[in-house]
Order: structure tokens, then sequence, then C-alpha cells
């Protein structure tokens, strides 16, 4: 079906009445630009007479927690210990919570979060039936291991696909290799939770070798992830983990590999240490951080020397390559990692000062630790254990999910950038969770996202009030800041949206995602793999409202949402009512207000007069394309694209 010319000035029409369910941030802006300019003189008076209004004080008392907790998976002490330092901190800031959050929000907020999508009509369903305190906590269970959402495989999937975003961005090395590490995130964060055969063990450490012993069956464990992604060798085939590395290997120095090593190593350092330390060494790579003085460029080539004796075979894995065909079998070669003992053998790295003085270090943790004389490990299997044994390993996951499910982490600007001049809003509160989560609860992923998806503040409005409405009241977490969708997420929930019949063939599903996907890319990607951080803009907005996929998912006859509704409910003003509450749930996971009703039905949005000699008022075509103007404008509304 081609576009038809109105459905721009149907979007325009709509904006106000889509939004009006939303609780958006932006009604004391809003009331105040409809107000007319003062002139000139009457204006200088107003501003000299104008007055800093008195904010008034906030209530005194909290609104109580309205939600159950499902003892059964345990977490119940650090939901109320979550909810208590954020309390504390309401009161001694003067602040105070949104509303709660309606359930239709939180299903959408949850699924989106979670497994990396909005909910299917039924899914809704299925939640509101639950009992009204306890659905929340039911659902939370339900996304992480429960047999509606595949026992922890959409759960798994989604944050496979955000953890190889992180390791190894989504454009610069070959599908193939992202394709293996993905499937080895995803079977090591699902874990074991099914009734399927348990997930498989991380690869074992040859006897002897390093300090750490391979990992159990059970639970997912981020600290043996982590581990193998630093430490693991191996073929790409056998042991994907080692893609991270080859990703991130840096330029082949080229001379004297016995003294320097093959690769610089530089990727792999800065991006360790901000991925799983949450400290951006990068800044210290050159030189000394200018404002920061708590690490210094030592502390950067100090971690570096750890990664010198890594060994590539298979002519290297690095971007570059990836670009060349090499007999039309471009990512079907596998490649090796290995630590050749005859690499950088001093284990000494040279680096350069601002004044052209060169100094060497040797491998050195960020807390001046270095190698025991009696390790029997590799280099990478100490960096390994420095690592995950450091209590900055667990903070910087608890705050980068922190961040994922909040929209803001504990540190304002960045989740990944721990120093003395970006202090954390709760710390103690930080320290706590991290040092329950590391070793009461042996890093388990889905444990941590219990005890934030169940807190108060994570079922909060996104409604901002006049206490919590500022820029310095996020860290506060007293209303939900809205979230764009990544990619990923966008795609996946427009084909549950839509119900695209591509959902049906896997194989075209995934080429028209990647073709897609390679589109939103190009137009806000960067090189930091944080192609996600874009906002809702007029370019991406045109890419959705004329992207033929969705357009043809919307205008399928045959298949799709707005056939199916039109096979149930009929395509007549009669119907109208009805189809417009299916569209609404289909796409926003909740029901129209009477308002929104009230409007979309009403003859002027339909474009021409009801009189009942106009042949147009019935038949079922001019409905059938009403119908799918209105489909099209809720897929293009903030509220659709935006995670609140």
């Amino acid at each position: 079906m081609s576009i038809r010319v109105y459905r721009q000035g149907l979007l325009w029409g709509l904006a106000g009445l889509l939004i009006a369910g939303l609780a958006f941030t932006l009604s004391s802006d809003s009331t105040a630009a409809t107000k007319k300019e003062p002139k000139a003189k009457e204006k200088e008076k107003t501003e000299v007479k104008k007055k800093e209004p008195k904010l008034e004080p906030p209530p005194s008392k909290i609104p109580a927690r309205y939600d159950s907790i499902d003892a059964s998976q345990g977490g119940v002490e650090h939901v109320t210990l979550i909810d208590d330092h954020i309390t504390k901190a309401w009161k001694e800031n003067k602040t105070f919570p949104s509303e709660r959050c309606t359930d239709f929000e939180f299903i959408r907020r949850a699924s989106l979060d979670i497994i990396g999508r909005i909910p299917t009509v039924e899914e809704v369903k299925r939640f509101i039936k639950e009992p009204e305190k306890a659905r929340r906590s039911w659902l939370i269970n339900e996304l992480l291991d429960g047999k509606l959402y595949g026992n922890g495989r959409e759960y798994a999937q989604n944050f496979a696909n955000l953890w190889t975003v992180h390791l190894m961005t989504r454009t610069s090395s070959g599908e193939h290799y992202q394709a293996q590490l993905n499937d080895w995130l995803y079977t090591h964060l699902k874990g074991s939770s099914d009734d399927e055969a348990p997930a498989p063990k991380i690869l074992e450490l040859p006897k002897g070798k390093g300090k750490k012993s391979a990992p159990t069956s059970g639970g997912p464990d981020w600290s043996k992830v982590a581990y193998q992604l630093i430490a693991g060798e191996g073929e790409t085939n056998r042991n994907p983990a080692v893609n991270y590395l080859l990703h991130n290997l840096g330029e082949d120095i080229g001379r004297d590999v016995g003294k320097n090593g093959k690769w610089d190593m530089v990727p792999a350092t800065s991006r360790t240490t901000r991925l799983f330390l949450g400290i951006r060494t990068q800044c210290v790579q050159c030189h000394d951080h200018p404002f920061n003085g708590e690490w210094k460029q030592e502390n950067f080539w100090g971690i570096n020397a750890f990664l010198r004796q890594v060994e590539s075979k298979g002519n290297g894995f690095r971007p570059t390559m990836m670009a060349k065909k090499q007999k039309g079998k471009i990512g079907l070669f596998e490649y090796e990692v290995k630590d050749n003992k005859n690499f950088n053998t001093t284990g000494l790295v040279t680096y350069e000062r601002r004044n052209t003085v060169l100094l060497v270090t040797d491998p050195t943790f960020l807390d001046g630790k270095k190698i025991p004389a009696d390790f029997s490990g590799t280099r990478r299997e100490a960096l390994a254990d420095f690592i995950i044994s450091s209590p900055f390993f667990a903070k910087a996951f608890v705050n980068r999910t922190w961040g994922h499910f909040f929209g803001k982490s504990f540190t304002r600007d960045a989740v990944d950038d721990f120093h003395e001049q970006h202090p954390i809003s709760h710390p103690e509160l930080l320290d706590k969770l991290s040092d329950d989560w590391a070793k009461k609860y042996s890093h388990n992923p889905k444990v941590l996202i219990r005890w934030i998806c169940n807190s108060q503040a994570y079922g909060l409005s996104s409604k901002a009030n006049k206490w919590n409405d500022k820029t310095e009241d996020e860290t506060l977490f007293a209303r939900m800041l809205l979230k764009p969708m990544t990619p990923e997420q966008m795609f996946d929930s427009l084909m549950v949206a839509t119900d695209a019949k591509l959902n049906q063939n896997k194989d075209a599903r995934l080429e028209t995602k990647k073709a897609w996907l390679s589109k939103l890319i190009v137009n806000f990607g960067n090189d930091e793999g944080e192609e996600g951080s874009y906002s809702g803009t007029v370019v991406q907005a045109l890419l959705l409202m004329n992207g033929t996929d969705i357009n043809n998912a919307i205008s399928d006859a045959k298949s799709g949402t707005v056939a199916s509704i039109i096979a149930k409910r009929g395509a007549t003003q009669a119907s109208l009512k009805f189809a417009i509450d299916d569209m609404f749930m289909h796409a926003l996971s909740r029901p129209a207000t009477q308002k929104e009703l009230a409007d979309l039905m009403n003859p002027k949005m339909f474009g021409f007069t009801l009189r009942p000699t106009n042949p147009g008022a019935n038949a079922t075509q001019f409905w059938t394309n009403y119908y799918q103007d209105v489909m099209w404008a809720l897929l293009n509304s903030n509220e659709f694209i935006l995670n609140h």
C-alpha cells in the first residue's frame, strides 16, 4: 500500500492525543509556552517585579509501597534496603516521589528492560489476571525464568544482545564472530533455570593454571563470564569468549615481538577496565588526567602489560581484515587466542610522557598489586583474578545494571566512570548491594534484577511533580526517566505491535532486522558501540514513517495486527471503538482513554462529513484505510518510541 498524503496530517492531529496517557514531564513548560508575550514595556515591568516563587515544602509522609514481594525467590531484605536508602535521600533532599505508575506502564517498562520488547496483548491480559498487589513481583519472576517467556530464554537473549554490543560494538566485526559471542553469552546468562538440559560449563582451565576454579553449573555467575572473556583461550568455534579480545587487539606492533609482544592491546586495556571495573583508563593513556589525580598514565600501561603475551593465530582478527574478501568466505574463518611466553618476555612495557621522557612498567593492577612470584598461570589469568576480586568489579556491574533500568546510574554522567570528581549519589547503598551480590549471591545477574525491579522507585510514574522535576533530581530516582529504545528494542517491538509475518519466518526476520538496524546505526552510531544512545529525532521518525517494512506490516490484508482486528471486529463505523481499543493495546500496551476514543471517533478526524447518502461512511475499504492510519500514527508516537 502506498502511503496516503493525509497520514502526515493525521499524525500531527493525533500527536497530543497519543501522549495524553503517557506521564511526561512537560506539563508546566507547555502551559507557560501558551501564554501571550507581554508588550515590551509591560514585560520589562513584569521582570522588575517578578520574584522567584517559593516552593512549598513536600508532603512529610512518603507513600508506603503498595506491591508485595515474592519471598520464595529471596531478596526481600535487599528490596527493603533499596527502598529505605532511596526514601531517606528523598527526605534529605526535600523531594517527593511521583505517583505509582499504572500496571499497563509497568508491564511495558519491565518487558522492554528485561526481555527487550513490548508485551503482547495476551501477555498484558495474563498479567492483569494476577492479584493486584502481587502481579508485579509475579511478572518479574516470569520474565526472568517463567515458561511464558521461554524459561529465561528471552531475558538471556536480550542481555546477550546488550553485552555483545558492549564487548564488540555493532558494526566493527564480522557477523559470524559477533554471533558466536552472542550465543556464548546467552548460554551463560541463562543458566539452567528450565527443564531442559543444564547449560554447559564454561571451559575448564588446565589444572594448576590460575587461582580461580572453573565455573560450576547452576545459576549464571557474572564473575565466571568475565573471567573467560579476559583470560580465556582457544579457538573461536570452541571458546567463543575469545572473540572479545580478538576484536580489541589494537595495532600490530610489527617489531621485536620477543620484547614488545605482537599486539599493542590498547583497545583491550581501555575496554576491559571500563566494562569490568567502571574505570575509564583511556583518559590517562597518553598523559595523567588534568583534573582527576586518582588515575595516572602508569595505571593504563600497568594493565596493558598483563595483555602483551596474547597471540592470535589465523592471521589476526581485526575489523580492517574482516572487510577483505577471502575467496568469498568472509566471516567463516576461525581464529585462536593463546598466550605465548616468548612474547614480551621481560614483562616491561614502555610508554612516553608528554615531555618525551620514556618510562617503563611491568604488569601492575590499579591498586599496585603485582603477579605473585609463585603464580603458575598466565598474565591474563592473573589480571582476571585481580579484576573479579576487586570491589570495583561488583560495583561496576551493579551501577551499569541500575543505569539500564532507571536510565541513570548512581554516577550521574556515565555508568562506567568511577573517580573522585564523579561522586556517587548513594554510596552506602551501592557498597552494600555490590558486596552482598558478590559474596552472598555469586554475582547472579537475575538476583540483582529482581532487587531493582521490585523496588518502589522502579514502579514510579515518569510524570514529574514540582518537587522532582529538576535535572539534579534525576539521581534521586523520585520518578522514572524517559529512555529511548535501543535499535534492537525498537525493531522487536514493532514486530510485536504489528504482528508482522516475519515473526513466523526466523531467517527472513533476521535478514530484515539486520538491514533495518544497519540503517539506524549508520545514522545514529559511533565507534564506541553506543548506537543506542540516540533520542527521538526528526530523522529517526522519518525513517520509521517511510519504512516499507512497517507500512507493509500495517497494510497486509491477510496477516498482521490490523488484518486480524478487521477479521475479528469488522471494518465499519460500528466496530471503530473496539478496533481503536485493540490497536492501542497492540501498540501501547494499554486501552485508549475516553478522550482518545472520543477524538478518534470524531467525524472531523475521518477527513469527510458523514451524511446518510455518503457511500464512504460504511465502505469497508474506507474504514480499513482509517484503521491502518491510526495504527501507523500510534507506532510513530513518542509514547511508542520511548520507554517510560
